[in-house]
This record gives C-alpha cells, sequence and structure tokens, in this order.
C-alpha cells in the first residue's frame, strides 16, 4: 500500500510539472478581461509626405476601423485595442525610430501603411523578433519569411496578374509582347521589377526598358521619350497614385497613350489617381487591386461607409480607406488569437517573449479569416507564405470609374529568395 501510495504522489508531481511546463495556451478563453488592461497596437502611418494621397485615407480608415471595434464590439475578447500611432511622413529614417519607439511602448506588433516604411523598420524588427504586418507589402518584406508578414498580395503578384491577363486578354500580336517597366525607386517599384525579372520569360514577354522615378517627380517627359523609343506594346507602372498620374498625363502629351496598353500595380491604382490624371485621360487604363471595389454588394461595407460618411467623408470611395479597414479587422484577429491562446500576463509586458507569443499564437492562428468579403480570406498559418489574402482583381478606368474585368485571381507564391539575384 505504501508503494502504490508513493506511486501516486510521483504520478501526481510528475503531471503537475508536465502542465507546468506547457506553453500557455488555450488558458485565457474562459478567464474574465484583466481590469484595467488593454491590447497595445502600433501603427507607423504616412499621415503626411509624398504619399499622403495613400497614406492619409490608410490611416483614418484603420483608427475609425479600431473605434468601431472598441466602442461597438467591446474590444477584442472584452479587451480595448490600446493603439500607439505616429507619422512617418514616408521618411525612412522616421520610420525606424518609430519603430523602436513602438517596441519600448510594449506593442504587441505593428503596422505600416507601405512597404518602404516596412523595408525601412524591418531589419530593426527581425533582429527583435517584434513581428509586423504590411499593408502595401514588395516581396522584400516577407522572402525569406522572418517576423514581417503582408496583409495581401505584393506588388510582384500584381505583375504577374496583369502579365497573365494581358497575354490571355490583350495581346493579339506574333511573337512577345514588348514591355516596359515604370518603377518608384523603392520597393513599390523594386517588386514589379523582380517579378518580371523572375517570370517574364516563362510567359513570353519582352521587357524592353525599365526606368524610375521618384515618389516627388514633377515630370516623366525624358523618361518616356526613352520608353517611346524602344516601341512598347505595354507599360507597367508601379508606384503610387501621384507619380502614375503624372506619367500618365505625359504619355498622353507624347501621344503614347491612347494607344499602348498602360497597367497598374495597386498602390499606384485608385480614385485619387483618376482625379488626378483626369478621367478622360485616366479612362481605358487597367490595374490590379486585391479588394473589391467601393460600394460592392459585401457583408463589410455597410459599416466602412457609415464610418466613412461619419468621420472621414473626404475620403468616401477611395479604396485606400477601406484597404485600411480591413487592415484593422486583421489587427484585431490577430490579437484575438493571441489573447485566446496566451495569458494576457505575458502579453502585458510587451517584451520580447510577448511578441513571441503574438506571433506563434497571434499570427500563425489566423486561417481562413474574413474580412467581410472586403477581400480575400486572410491566412497566416503557412510557414512560407506570409502574404494573408492570396487574391487578385484586374480592373479598368471605364467612364471614369474603376471597375473589376476579372473574379478574384489566385497569386501563387513565388519564392523569390531561390533567385540568386535576389535582393542584391
Amino acid at each position: 500500500m505504501t508503494n502504490q501510495r508513493s506511486r501516486l504522489v510521483i504520478g501526481i508531481v510528475a503531471m503537475a510539472l508536465l502542465v507546468a511546463a506547457l506553453p500557455l495556451t488555450g488558458a485565457c478563453a474562459t478567464k474574465p478581461p484583466e481590469e484595467g488592461g488593454a491590447l497595445k497596437l502600433g501603427l507607423s502611418i504616412c499621415m503626411t509626405g509624398p504619399a499622403a494621397e495613400k497614406g492619409s485615407p490608410m490611416g483614418h480608415g484603420k483608427l475609425d476601423c479600431v473605434k468601431y471595434i472598441n466602442e461597438e464590439l467591446g474590444g477584442v475578447e472584452g479587451y480595448p485595442i490600446d493603439v500607439h500611432w505616429y507619422d512617418n511622413s514616408y521618411d525612412a529614417a522616421k520610420a525606424a525610430t518609430i519603430v523602436k519607439k513602438l517596441m519600448d511602448e510594449g506593442c504587441l506588433f505593428f503596422t505600416t501603411n507601405s512597404s518602404k516604411m516596412m523595408a525601412s523598420s524591418m531589419e530593426i524588427a527581425n533582429r527583435a523578433e517584434f513581428p509586423g504586418l504590411a499593408s502595401f507589402s514588395s516581396p522584400v518584406c516577407t522572402h525569406p519569411p522572418k517576423h514581417i508578414y503582408a496583409q495581401m498580395p505584393d506588388y510582384g503578384d500584381d505583375w504577374g496578374a496583369f502579365a497573365r491577363y494581358y497575354m490571355e486578354n490583350i495581346w493579339e500580336g506574333d511573337g512577345k509582347p514588348r514591355m516596359a517597366l515604370h518603377l518608384l525607386n523603392n520597393p513599390t517599384g523594386y517588386g514589379a521589377r523582380d517579378a518580371a525579372r523572375a517570370g517574364a520569360d516563362a510567359l513570353g514577354i519582352e521587357i524592353v526598358a525599365t526606368e524610375e522615378h521618384a515618389a516627388t517627380t514633377m515630370s516623366e517627359i525624358d523618361s518616356l521619350t526613352r520608353i517611346k523609343g524602344k516601341n512598347p506594346d505595354v507599360i507597367f507602372i508601379s508606384s503610387t497614385e501621384a507619380p502614375t498620374a503624372i506619367i500618365l498625363k505625359n504619355a498622353y502629351e507624347l501621344g503614347m497613350y491612347p494607344g499602348v496598353t498602360i497597367g497598374c500595380a495597386h498602390a499606384s491604382f485608385g480614385k485619387a489617381f483618376v482625379d488626378l490624371a483626369g478621367a478622360d485621360i485616366a479612362e481605358g487604363v487597367y490595374g490590379v487591386y486585391p479588394t473589391v471595389t467601393w460600394g460592392d454588394d459585401v457583408p463589410g461595407m455597410a459599416k466602412v461607409i457609415e464610418y466613412c460618411q461619419r468621420y472621414h467623408p473626404a475620403d468616401e470611395e477611395n479604396p485606400c480607406y477601406m484597404y485600411s479597414w480591413a487592415e484593422a479587422l486583421i489587427d484585431a484577429e490577430i490579437l484575438r488569437q493571441a489573447i485566446r491562446h496566451t495569458d494576457y500576463e505575458v502579453l502585458a509586458r510587451g517584451d520580447v517573449e510577448a511578441w513571441r507569443a503574438t506571433e506563434m499564437n497571434g499570427f500563425r492562428n489566423v486561417k481562413g479569416y474574413d474580412v467581410g468579403g472586403l477581400h480575400g480570406p486572410v491566412d497566416f498559418s503557412d510557414p512560407e507564405d506570409r502574404r494573408g489574402s492570396k487574391s487578385v482583381k484586374v480592373q479598368q478606368v471605364k467612364n471614369g470609374v474603376i471597375t473589376a474585368v476579372t473574379g478574384w485571381i489566385e497569386a501563387p507564391l513565388v519564392k523569390y529568395e531561390d533567385f540568386e539575384w535576389f535582393g542584391k
């Protein structure tokens, strides 16, 4: 009997030790929220600066959505989202300073509007294991996969989707079509360049010119004159909306457009682009976009429109507002998964252990999450694919309105890190 009792005690102790050694997962699902507790979220936003035509409505969209989550939905699992946000002005040095500040303030993860701002932040973040989410993304942000994730397909995916659409639906000539690239001189442009480098030959496309421009450009007559000399069939622009409008107007002045087909990556393409270029000049331009169009009959659209009209009516019909509204829903889902699978005390510390828990228990548990149909379902569970949504639509300006011309197109994962030239 003594030996049996001893074995029972040893078994209980061993079981207690085993339970104590298990990860802190699942324990919080039934616990009430800590009094005064909150979930800290860091936002690095291009509210001002040369990309403000996109960054400002994006900032409004995500901040309005957090307001909706906190005030109408009661936060995340009963915890309010405590937003720490700063304006990076689309400046690399500011972005690097901001990511350090967000780490010091104990945020669980951070987001950026742009690939450039994430590229300027990610070395610091990856080294510290501080997870980040880029709304607009480039392959350099997520390849090779580390601690940075992307909300949706990147600029390389845009190029691939448009190139395939062009070959299947537009190109009617003999031989290979001649494509020119006009690229913003940062990761926004380089993502499309890398995709073309990886996939043009396989698609049967000849890249005849690659030109770069700055976000502050006032004229691209010289670069377009060089492109015109190459006699392209198609021009693909990966930039933001203001420079893209200048490029299009210059192409119109040079008599290149209408005539040559023009396609745009999604940071180039939106209401601001049409307004800046003029609806008559923008007519017929193609773009790739990873969301539905404004006002589409999807479940999540009503709240987007309601809050936009109430708080930022100047942003109405701007897809960037909707884009970042969806990002904030994803942010909340990441936090929801993290708090469901991690003790709040771990997250509240806001240190490397909290960041690891947020990534592994938060990001990696987001599987097939629906953002109310605003874009494709979000899944971060694949350890090799850091993109959330994987789908895009090809759109076109028709009668001055951006209109989808395809359904959802799946963007396959391209392992850029397998190419020896990538990142050099």
